[in-house]
Formats: C-alpha cells, sequence, structure tokens
C-alpha cells in the first residue's frame, strides 16, 4: 500500500468510527432550518453536506483542513520553486497534514507514472470539430477515460462496500495525473494546429501543464501555474461543480463520470465562465476608452456606464465571502512580485480600487470585492495565454484536486446516496401558510 493510502486508511478508518458514534448520540440535533426564501433560491445557506477538504468563512475566505492560502504559501513545500506544488494540498486534503518535502516528490513521481492517456481519448478528441468548445472536448475526453475505471471493474466484480474507498482512490489518482496533458491536448490541436507538446518526465504535474501548454518559455509561468493549481483546488462542497461530482458520486458513479458531471456544471456560464467575462469586459474598457493606461477616473465611468446598462461588475461579489478573496490577492501578490509593469493587470489593480466604493455605495450589493475571478484572467493574458474559451479548462483541472479528494472521503465514511425531498409550490403554500397561522395563534 502506497504511503499516502495507508495514512488515509487509518485516518479514515478512525475518523468513520467516531462520526458513527456521533450520529448515534446525536443525530436528532438540527444543524440547520429552511425557510421558503431558500427554498426559492438555491438552497443558499442551507447546512446539507460533509464536506472534509475545506471549508469557506464569509470573512476569512477559504481554509484548506484548516489553513489560509497565506499560510499554505508559506507551509507548503515548494522543491525549489517559488510557489508550493499542488501535490502538497492533495496530500493535506486527504490526511489533513502538511506533508514533507519527500512526500511531495513521491506523490509527484507517483503522478507521473500514472499520466498515460489512453490512445482511443486522443482518436476521440481528433475525431471533433477543432472549434468544439474546450470544454465539451474536456467532459468528453474524461468520459471516454472511464474505459481504464478500477471502481467500475471492481464494483462489478462483487467487491465489498468497505473497499468502495480502495478503488475511488485509485481512480482518482490515475485520473488527477492524466488532466494535464489532456488539457494541453486540447489547447495545442484548438489553438497551435495540433502541434503538440510531449510531457517533460523532470518536471512536476503544474510545471508538466506549463510546458505542455507550450505558451511562453518564462519560468515564472510554471510558478504561475503551481499557484493557479493550489488557490483554485477546492472551495468546499456546495458550489455547483463539486456538488454536482459529490451528487453523482454518492449514487456510485466511477470518478470518471462523476467529475465529467461536475464539468458540465463548471461550464455553465453561472459558474466557471466568470472569469472569461472578465477578460471581455475589460478589453471592451480598454477598447472603448481608447487606451491601455485608463486614468481611475475614465474607469470609474465605464463601470458606472455597465451599471447603469443593467449589468453587473464582472469577477466582483461572492455568494458567501464578504471579504477581498484571498484567491484574488494571492494573485495580486504573485503579479506584483513577477509583473508589475504589465499594463493590463496594471488595470486590474485600479478597478480593484475604483468599484468596490462604487458598489458600496449602492447599498444593495452583500459583497462588492473581488473575487478569484478578478485577475487570473489578466495573468494569463500576460503569458501569452489569450484564447479566454479555454480557461474554465485550467479551472477544471485544478479543481480535480478538491472533488476527488473528497469522493474518496464519502466512500470511506459510507456516505449515502443523496436524496433531498422536493415540494411544490402549492403545497409550499399550503405548509407556509399553516406555519404563519399556528405562529399568530401561539402569540
Amino acid at each position: 500500500m502506497d504511503p499516502l493510502k495507508k495514512k488515509f486508511a487509518e485516518l479514515a478508518l478512525a475518523q468513520f468510527k467516531e462520526m458513527k458514534a456521533f450520529k448515534a448520540e446525536y443525530g436528532n440535533v438540527k444543524v440547520s432550518e429552511v425557510s421558503a426564501a431558500q427554498v426559492f433560491g438555491g438552497a443558499r445557506g442551507v447546512i446539507m453536506l460533509l464536506w472534509e477538504t475545506s471549508l469557506l468563512d464569509p470573512d476569512l475566505g477559504i481554509r484548506f483542513r484548516g489553513y489560509s492560502i497565506p499560510e499554505l504559501r508559506e507551509k507548503l513545500p515548494c522543491l525549489g520553486c517559488s510557489e508550493p506544488l499542488p501535490e502538497g494540498l492533495f496530500w493535506l486534503m486527504m490526511v489533513g497534514e502538511i506533508p514533507t518535502e519527500e512526500e511531495v516528490k513521491w506523490l509527484s513521481e507517483e503522478w507521473r507514472k500514472r499520466a498515460t492517456v489512453p490512445e482511443h481519448t486522443f482518436r476521440m478528441l481528433d475525431s471533433l470539430p477543432v472549434d468544439t468548445h474546450p470544454m465539451t472536448q474536456f467532459i468528453a475526453a474524461i468520459s471516454s477515460m472511464q474505459t481504464d475505471s478500477i471502481f467500475a471493474k471492481r464494483y462489478f466484480e462483487g467487491m465489498a462496500k468497505t473497499e468502495y474507498w480502495d478503488a475511488v482512490y485509485e481512480d482518482a489518482m490515475n485520473l488527477i495525473a492524466r488532466l494535464p496533458r489532456i488539457a494541453a491536448y486540447i489547447y495545442r490541436r484548438s489553438y497551435h494546429n495540433g502541434e503538440h507538446i510531449d510531457p517533460d518526465p523532470n518536471l512536476d504535474w503544474s510545471a508538466n501543464l506549463a510546458h505542455m501548454l507550450g505558451v511562453t518559455d518564462d519560468p515564472t509561468f510554471k510558478d504561475l501555474m503551481r499557484l493557479y493549481m493550489t488557490i483554485h483546488a477546492d472551495h468546499e462542497g456546495g458550489n455547483a461543480s463539486a456538488h454536482t461530482t459529490h451528487l453523482v458520486s454518492s449514487t456510485l458513479s466511477d470518478p470518471y463520470l462523476s467529475f465529467a458531471a461536475g464539468m458540465s456544471s463548471l461550464a455553465g456560464p453561472l459558474h466557471g465562465l466568470a472569469n472569461q467575462e472578465v477578460i471581455k469586459w475589460i478589453f471592451e474598457m480598454v477598447e472603448e476608452l481608447g487606451t491601455t493606461k485608463p486614468s481611475s477616473d475614465q474607469i470609474e465611468a465605464f463601470v458606472k456606464k455597465t451599471l447603469s446598462e443593467g449589468k453587473v461588475i464582472p469577477g466582483y461579489g461572492h455568494a458567501v465571502l464578504r471579504q477581498p478573496d484571498p484567491r484574488f490577492i494571492a494573485q495580486k501578490r504573485f503579479a506584483e512580485r513577477h509583473l508589475p509593469d504589465d499594463d493590463f493587470i496594471n488595470v486590474v489593480w485600479k478597478v480593484y480600487e475604483v468599484v468596490p466604493p462604487i458598489l458600496q455605495s449602492l447599498g444593495k450589493v452583500k459583497n462588492p470585492w473581488p473575487n478569484v475571478d478578478a485577475h487570473s484572467g489578466a495573468i494569463l493574458v500576460h503569458y501569452g495565454l489569450k484564447e479566454y474559451s479555454f480557461y474554465t479548462v485550467l479551472f477544471g483541472v485544478s479543481r480535480a484536486l478538491g472533488v476527488l479528494a473528497s469522493a474518496c472521503w464519502s466512500r470511506a465514511l459510507g456516505l449515502p446516496l443523496e436524496r433531498p425531498k422536493s415540494i411544490t409550490f402549492n403545497a409550499l403554500k399550503e405548509k407556509v401558510l399553516q406555519s404563519a397561522k399556528n405562529t399568530a395563534s401561539a402569540n
């Protein structure tokens, strides 16, 4: 048994026993109540999912196993780079421990060994029109690799429920290992005439993705990919792509099919396409103003014009966060260190100064601060990755780390098939009005 699997097995078994005892004693204690507004509003704020890998605090932002993003950048092994390797974050999400350098080296090498993509996946991709959206290609490629699913094979051979997590772990490790090659292949066939770049066996997971994309020889792009893959890896379990992966996995669909479903959710305009909208909006502003160095007054006028047209400012606001997104701040720190003179990035920083006071003045916005999408595209543009329809694929590669680590935990803890109760509008009205009547009578 490999060292990560061994640690995970020991930890998961102990937590399973603790959870079982806790449920027996406290199972009837309420942890959340649901209002009619939440039924209409997508169950926002309803506590209903168990998700071990991260927790989102409205004021502090995302915490991976209790660690903030600044703490991760300080504590996770970098192996001679300026940014920590996402391999270390995956280890942390799996077992709750900051890994050693040797453990990160082992995991990086393990993913290299598992990174071979089946030839039929490449043939399938090459059969699609070149202008097929990158996310469509990504989802199709993931689904095509389901033929290699260890979980599916062992399930139909009759494996015991106590072994589910083991098969999910093997699929998760294989799938994560292959994603950089898949993503780079899609990028090169879509935008570079199918002139593919072979992986470098000496590079770590993120650096190999940067290498195979082939957009720049600047070594700091590899560090950007390490940072990008780390900060986008997980955002607790209630967001659409994480919840979709969790839901489909709860049916005992294997990790390939579950993750493909999650990526279909990520492809939606309200979820993973936000970073594209930010870049489009800034391009439009720069073009309309006729300068790549607009003043704060010019930006303010364009922001107010956007709002007057009934539009939102892309990259600003978040369903949960009530402070600037730490993922935005992490990218800003990276750019300040490596790209301080880039005009486009300086526009992003000026927008950051201008937009929040305007949104606050409207009095209707709970969170006027930038989220992760407000900055990520501008840095990618600097390095030559300007095809913003591809950006969500990068997001998806990163998000695999969190949702697949969580899939391992879900099966190890024996979490059941998810099955919430639905209600018709008439039944909801009857229930709410009766409740209101009972409250009035009691008073």
